[in-house]
């Protein structure tokens, strides 16, 4: 007999299985997440976690009539496979494979997109409330981890349930991590409970209770394990979740299909918002992700005997987080005042290694990056130099806060935007394609992008010299293997890297594409051409006597950055240019007014796109071609006034 998965093409072939066979299905799905994730990487330990409620949501609801909005969305290759995708479920993530989030455009079961975290519950609530304004019947069911109400926006939500609907499911699956182990008051409010005085005071009382029947003591222990549970349940609706208008029912074993069936029934009965709050273990099914849930939150390929993921080549060079990282570390040793604060990042960021080495220089926000921004705000007021170790494309949430609150103070607190560029597995809600643009507008930011690793460290040596806000931007992945200086230098403020002079041509690029620069560099040169070859190093101030200079000389400038073309580096040069009143022409490559699909490599991505060294010769060439035909035309009259008379 075949497996039950294969048998699932609908949600619908969900409800024709027994709940024996539900369990057999649980297990087929745990082993295909592991075996495919094997080779693609992806989000294992949240997928693991989820395998049984999402089997019963598909049993008691019926998708895509009735709305599943999954916070972050992370974990919803579970319901991938229940939905029509399990024949490309091999490709993860890879290019012309399913996405690794939720995406509306790829399946009409994914009603709601996301990659940020904090979004389900403001979504779904808006959905409760267009059903209920529209008089039809669907149901919607918000899925959001604890590490959710660690985010504003969710707070922002709670606080507008009484207001917009009476029917609401929200599910609450609390397994005490988000990325990392959860932080903050929220988490020891779900996962410690126990240390409630309510509940201490309930527990002494059933134990003094129990001790008055010895000898039915083991059945009436059972009983009060109940209570307990039961006591649980009445502290955590009294202190918070009613006082919302959200009916508690809970807490739940995440991984009891029948027991989660049940509960998911009643509360589709409710005429009130319900809050299902449920008890999973991330990893369940495979040891290793439940030994290590940080590493098996988001991994690369492993090894599934070992859980050890492919051994680095040898004399592969470091990664720039953790190069940051270091520096940080370093540069704490003479900057008493220099503290790291990450959003529930430690390892992404690599700031994990400040934590260990100086915990008392570093701050863990939870998911909740305007908090960590206005908090770095109010330590700089202080005289401290916060450094905000944020993604890009996760920065972007607390951009109001960037102006408001750092920006417009001139206060001292340094940007470090990881995953600047693409994250090819991930897709358009983690590309760091905008940060440029959003952020070179801000008066008084500083905008640097290093050409190698040793540069970002000379660019947070640097960072710690100057006043004001200051943006550093760096990609995902390994440095150039340029070896570190054991002092770093100050870079003069605002000024580029000639690296080589030349009078045809000025490629000038910013951040990590020197290699990319490099090769159309040399290959014009090959051709005979005279090429100038600039590293930026900084968008705000950009180096206008640099770009005067070779705006004069050379027929043709070419701009080269790993971000979107409108509003990026090229722009900051074309109207450093117009200002500069200069009408030399500029190639510009990078990523189009588009937002870029996920692939298997970055790679993938930029041969699509054209964000390589043969888009950059072809531009120049066009312009050369252009700028040559524009030479050779014969003058054009205008006749003014009568008409012409010829001889």
């Amino acid at each position: 007999m075949g497996r039950y998965l294969d048998m699932i093409n609908t949600p619908a072939d969900v409800k024709l299985l027994t709940l024996d066979q539900l369990q057999t299905l649980a297990q087929e799905i745990r082993d295909e997440l592991i075996t495919v994730l094997s080779k693609t990487g992806g989000h294992l330990g949240p997928n693991l976690g989820v395998v049984e409620l999402t089997i019963a949501l598909h049993r008691v609801f019926e998708s895509p009539k009735d709305r599943f909005v999954w916070d972050v969305s992370h974990q919803v290759y579970v319901h991938k496979l229940l939905t029509g995708r399990r024949e490309s479920f091999h490709k993860i993530r890879q290019s012309g494979g399913p996405m690794g989030f939720a995406y509306r455009s790829e399946s009409p079961h994914d009603c709601f997109g996301a990659g940020h975290a904090g979004t389900a519950l403001s979504a779904a609530l808006g959905m409760a409330a267009a059903r209920d304004h529209a008089k039809t019947d669907e149901h919607v069911v918000c899925i959001a981890g604890d590490a959710a109400l660690t985010n504003g926006i969710t707070y922002e939500a709670l606080n507008n349930i009484k207001n917009s609907t009476k029917r609401l499911i929200v599910i609450l699956n609390d397994n005490e991590w988000s990325i990392a182990k959860n932080v903050g008051a929220m988490s020891e409010y779900l996962n410690r409970i126990v240390r409630h005085p309510s509940y201490a005071a309930a527990h002494k009382r059933m134990e003094h209770f129990l001790g008055r029947f010895p000898r039915v003591g083991p059945e009436l222990a059972q009983i009060g394990h109940k209570v307990e549970e039961a006591v649980k349940g009445m502290i955590v609706p009294s202190l918070l979740f009613e006082e919302f208008g959200l009916r508690y029912i809970g807490p739940v074993d995440g991984h009891n299909t029948a027991l989660l069936i049940d509960a998911l029934q009643w509360a589709k009965r409710q005429d009130v918002p319900v809050l299902l709050h449920i008890l999973t273990k991330k990893g369940k099914g495979y040891e290793k992700a439940l030994e290590d849930p940080q590493t098996f939150h988001g991994c690369g390929p492993f090894d599934i005997a070992t859980g050890k993921s492919p051994a680095k080549k040898e004399g592969t060079p470091p990664n720039y987080q953790d190069v940051f990282a270091d520096a940080i570390v370093r540069f704490c040793d003479v900057n008493s005042k220099l503290v790291g604060i990450t959003a529930a990042m430690p390892s992404g960021t690599s700031l994990g290694k400040l934590q260990e080495a100086k915990p008392d220089r570093y701050f863990d926000v939870g998911i909740a990056e305007e908090h960590a921004v206005v908090f770095a705000a109010g330590m700089a007021t202080m005289g401290y130099r916060p450094v905000c170790a944020i993604y890009s494309t996760f920065l972007q949430r607390a951009y109001d806060c960037i102006i408001h609150d750092v920006a417009l103070q001139n206060l001292d607190v340094i940007f470090a935007m990881d995953r600047a560029g693409l994250s090819a597995n991930d897709g358009p809600t983690h590309h760091g394609v905008f940060d440029i643009a959003y952020a070179r507008c801000v008066p008084r930011a500083i905008l640097m992008a290093p050409k190698d690793e040793d540069e970002l460290v000379d660019m947070l040596w640097t960072a710690l010299q100057h006043h004001g806000p200051i943006f550093v931007r760096y990609p995902r992945g390994a440095g150039e293997g340029v070896p570190i200086k054991e002092r770093p230098a100050i870079l003069p403020l605002g000024k580029a890297e000639v690296l080589q002079h030349g009078t045809d041509v000025a490629v000038i690029f910013y951040g990590a594409v020197s290699k990319m620069a490099h090769e159309t560099a040399a290959v014009l040169q090959a051709e005979g051409l005279s090429v100038a070859l600039i590293n930026a190093r900084f968008c705000k101030p950009i180096d206008r006597d640099v770009i005067e200079k070779y705006g004069r000389i050379c027929k043709v400038l070419c701009t080269i950055e790993d971000h979107v073309l409108m509003g990026g580096f090229g722009s900051a040069v074309l109207e450093t240019l117009d200002d500069l009143r200069i009408d030399t022409p500029v190639a510009r490559v990078g990523w189009p007014d588009n937002f870029i699909e996920h692939a298997s490599s970055n790679k993938d991505l930029q041969d699509k796109y054209g964000l390589n060294s043969k888009t950059a010769i072809a531009k120049v060439k066009d312009l050369l071609l252009e700028a040559s035909e524009e030479r050779v035309k014969p003058p054009q009259f205008r006749v003014l006034g009568a008409t012409a008379r010829t001889a």
